[in-house]
């Protein structure tokens, strides 16, 4: 299914995608064109079925025409992924960039594996739509539901951390066969990744913030969610380095969303949250705290982070990013204990 688009049809598709009311005029402005010329565009878009229209004149809506529609069920038990992914996902990429397929090939298999190792349901549903802009693929099972699995596993509070730690990375509840890496980098590698679970649902997309959401609707077992762009210019290999150790070749850095440990209408004040932010920090040598969206922090979230676990595994390097100011106060207050209570051991020590 190969797509040539010219530079003024692929604007058009831009503009119905970001919605689809006055479509006509928006084009026109935007490419400097008169109005019946941009509605020629549109009507060639129409025709060759790559988008479809509602309505007449001024009323018309555009929107987008599924292009593949594709969706199978497998019992999960002896199922393989690559099996699924040939039969499935390959058939519709075939003819995108191989950057773009490579993306899919590992996004679709590692969340295929998922649902094959670590649901227990009896079926794993997968699913592709496709446009003429962007790929969804849908992995979805009815088993117990990876946020309630992971919070039975390590023992959580409540689902919503099992949220916080897969942001994370180096997540599994089966580290005999599996590393923690999939979602952690498929979601990084997607334009957009989503994982919905009974009432929660979690997203990732790139400069965009992480979030948690609760749903009215329950979402029985999980279901994952993935968009990319069909001409996406994102290399899979330039995502694992982002986060790998060059030298080494091991996943070592992470950078956490902390508003994802914010239940609403909290503030980060305790030990306790921070003593949550901090758990399995310890698997990686560069961690990245991201304090988008958080105004300001208690002293004590802010002392046991950058005092208490810093000073307790020096060969982490921590580095706060996105603060505001009264967060980055607060967090040069313990810096500076934390380098006092350094400089008085050392100085007790030479005595």
């Amino acid at each position: 299914m190969s797509i040539d688009i010219d530079p003024i049809s692929s604007r058009a598709l831009r503009l119905i995608d970001q919605d689809g009311h006055r479509v006509g005029t928006r084009l026109a402005q935007a490419v400097g064109v008169s109005r019946q010329v941009a509605n020629g565009y549109l009507q060639r878009l129409v025709q060759s079925g790559l988008a479809e229209a509602e309505g007449t004149t001024r009323a018309r809506v555009y929107r987008l025409k599924a292009l593949v529609a594709d969706a199978q069920r497998f019992p999960r038990e002896g199922l393989e992924e690559d099996v699924v992914w040939r039969e499935v996902v390959a058939p519709h990429v075939a003819d995108l960039p191989e950057n773009v397929r490579n993306i899919w090939h590992y996004g679709a298999t590692e969340m295929i594996n998922n649902a094959i190792d670590h649901s227990g349901a009896p079926e794993v549903a997968v699913s592709v739509l496709r446009n003429a802009l962007r790929t969804e693929v849908e992995v979805a099972d009815a088993g117990e539901g990876i946020f309630l699995k992971i919070q039975h596993a390590f023992g959580l509070h409540d689902a919503r951390e099992s949220i916080l730690e897969l942001a994370k990375g180096k997540l599994t509840t089966a580290p005999q066969a599996h590393t923690g890496e999939g979602i952690f980098f498929t979601s990084r590698a997607m334009d957009r990744f989503e994982i919905e679970s009974h009432h929660l649902r979690y997203s990732h997309a790139p400069q965009r913030e992480d979030s948690i959401a609760e749903q009215a609707l329950d979402v029985p077992g999980t279901r994952v969610r993935m968009w990319l762009d069909n001409d996406s210019q994102r290399q899979l290999r330039e995502v694992f380095d982002d986060y790998t150790d060059p030298d080494e070749f091991t996943f070592d850095k992470t950078v956490v969303p902390l508003h994802l440990a914010q239940y609403e209408g909290e503030k980060l004040v305790s030990r306790s949250q921070a003593k949550r932010v901090s758990h399995r920090l310890e698997r990686f040598k560069r961690v990245e705290l991201d304090f988008t969206g958080i105004s300001e922090i208690g002293q004590a979230f802010a002392d046991e982070l950058f005092r208490v676990f810093a000073a307790g595994h020096p060969n982490i390097r921590i580095t706060p990013i996105n603060t505001e100011p009264a967060v980055a106060r607060m967090i040069k207050r313990a810096v500076a204990a934390r380098e006092a209570q350094a400089a008085q051991r050392d100085g007790g020590n030479a005595v």
